[in-house]
């Protein structure tokens, strides 16, 4: 199956940092019905600059990604253009869609990606975060190295997504050795759960580094 991705520009000033499953709910209320988007749709949570308010500033860079099967594009890009969505107050207008085809890379990083596990002992969670990881690879059958990626400071990337009041744990993750068609399929298929919410969601490393 053939994907491609839509990337909004954005009209607004600030989003909560924690946005995902926020601008997943806005889009149901504004063109879904409060119907829920289909699973082989992903959505990209957005980037922009983080104060110490729970806050980010939208600037220059900050888009909202879309990535869909082909044959929906035209359906996805008519229904979100010049849409006004109310992420909890903060209003963005979603303007000049612009389409891309997902760009393959031997190494590609997520920002977060999230698993339903069991409960565990959180000094054990990397193991068992990683072993999902790969059997996530697997079941795509594709044949990578998975990792858990760090922040800048050099720990763990763990982070979590705010979902009606419960907070889901996740880790930053990057996929190495990948070749051009698995590439395209993890980028296309995403990795893990609330996909929705913008989690799960692959890009090549120097459109990550480029964006930030």
């Amino acid at each position: 199956m053939n994907f491609i991705e839509i990337q909004f520009d954005l009209r607004g000033k600030t989003l909560p940092s924690d946005h995902g499953y926020s601008i997943y709910s806005a889009v149901k209320k504004t063109v879904l019905d409060e119907k829920s988007l289909p699973p082989e749709v992903l959505l990209c949570s957005v980037a922009g600059v983080p104060d110490r308010d729970g806050m980010i500033y939208l600037n220059h860079s900050s888009r909202l990604g879309l990535r869909c099967p082909a044959e929906q594009v035209q359906h996805w890009y008519r229904l979100l253009q010049n849409k006004v969505l109310d992420v909890q107050g903060h209003l963005i207008r979603l303007v000049q869609p612009r389409l891309r085809l997902p760009q393959a890379s031997e190494i590609l990083k997520a920002r977060l990606v999230t698993f339903k596990l069991e409960a565990i002992n959180h000094q054990e969670l990397p193991f068992y975060f990683l072993e999902s990881c790969n059997k996530a690879l697997e079941r795509l059958e594709i044949k990578a190295k998975a990792f858990i990626d760090s922040n800048a400071d050099g720990d763990l990337a763990r982070r979590a997504l705010k979902i009606k009041g419960k907070h889901i744990v996740g880790f930053g993750v990057v996929i190495e050795g990948l070749n051009e068609q698995d590439s395209l399929k993890l980028q296309c298929c995403g990795m893990g759960g609330r996909k929705h919410f913008g989690c799960g969601w692959f890009y090549p490393t120097k459109e990550i580094s480029d964006a930030s």
